[in-house]
C-alpha cells in the first residue's frame, strides 16, 4: 500500500469524524491539506526547537488567515473575464470594511497573519485571560481596545486555540453587547478547536462563524486541548 493511499485512507476516516461532530457547532468550517497536516507535525511535536516552531507556525497562520478572510458573511460568487474565458470565483472583502479583533497576547500572532493580507486593516485588542486558580477555568476581562465604528464593520476575530471556549464567548459578549455587531457580522478565526469549547460557542453564539484548522479530540482535566500543541503563545514567544 503507498504512502499517497494510506494517507487517503486516514484522512477520509478523520472526515468521517468530523462529519459525526458537525453537531457540536452549526456554523462550522473546518480547513484541512496536506500541507496544513504537514506544518500541525512540526509544531505539535514537543521537541521541535522554537526556530523551527515560529517559522512553521507562521506559514501555517498565513494559510488559516487567508482561508479567514475567504469565510467573511460579505464574501459571495464573483466573475471575471479571464484572457480566455470567464472565470467564477470569489470577491474580496475592502480592508476598509473590515476589523481584525486579537485576543491578546497569543491572538497578536494570528493578527500579524491578518495584517500582512489585509494591508490596512483596522484593529482591536481585547485582553481577556483564563483565571487559572478558577476550576472551570472562567475568563477575566482586563483590557479591551476597538474602534469607534466596529459596529459598522466585518469582525474577524481572531485566537489560535479554542479550548473551554470561555474567552471567546466572553469577547464576542463584548463586541455584540457594548459595541453593537451583529453576530452575523463576526468571524472567529482559530488554529485548533476541540469539541468542548465549540459546543460552548454553539450555545452562547450560533450565530458566529468558526473558522478552524484542527478539531482535536477533547480537554483534559486542566482544560488543555488533547493531543494540542501546548501553549502556542509560550512556545512562539519562548516564555
Amino acid at each position: 500500500v503507498s504512502t499517497q493511499s494510506t494517507w487517503g485512507h486516514l484522512l477520509s476516516v478523520y472526515f468521517f469524524s468530523i462529519r459525526d461532530m458537525a453537531e457540536y457547532h452549526p456554523n462550522l468550517v473546518l480547513i484541512q491539506s496536506r500541507a496544513i497536516t504537514a506544518l500541525f507535525t512540526v509544531i505539535r511535536n514537543k521537541d521541535t526547537p522554537t526556530r523551527d516552531y515560529i517559522f512553521c507556525a507562521d506559514r501555517l497562520l498565513r494559510i488559516l488567515a487567508e482561508e479567514g478572510l475567504a469565510n467573511l458573511s460579505t464574501v459571495h460568487e464573483e466573475s471575471v473575464e479571464t484572457p480566455c474565458g470567464t472565470y467564477v470565483g470569489l470577491s474580496s472583502t475592502p480592508s476598509e470594511k473590515l476589523c481584525c479583533v486579537s485576543v491578546v497576547r497569543s491572538g497578536d500572532i494570528l493578527l500579524e497573519a491578518v495584517r500582512q493580507i489585509a494591508v490596512g486593516v483596522t484593529v482591536g485588542k481585547i485582553l481577556v485571560q483564563r483565571n487559572e486558580s478558577d476550576s472551570q477555568k472562567r475568563p477575566v476581562l482586563f483590557y479591551k481596545k476597538l474602534p469607534p465604528d466596529v459596529s459598522e464593520r466585518q469582525v474577524l476575530l481572531v485566537d489560535p486555540m479554542l479550548a473551554t471556549g470561555g474567552s471567546a464567548i466572553l469577547a464576542i459578549k463584548l463586541l455584540t453587547e457594548e459595541h453593537g455587531v451583529k453576530p452575523h457580522n463576526i468571524t472567529f478565526l482559530n488554529l485548533v478547536s476541540c469539541p468542548e469549547g465549540l459546543m460552548a460557542m454553539a450555545k452562547a453564539w450560533p450565530e458566529v462563524k468558526v473558522v478552524t484548522a484542527a478539531i482535536d479530540e477533547k480537554l483534559n482535566e486542566h482544560k488543555y486541548i488533547v493531543p494540542g500543541l501546548g501553549d502556542f503563545g509560550d512556545r512562539y514567544y519562548s516564555t
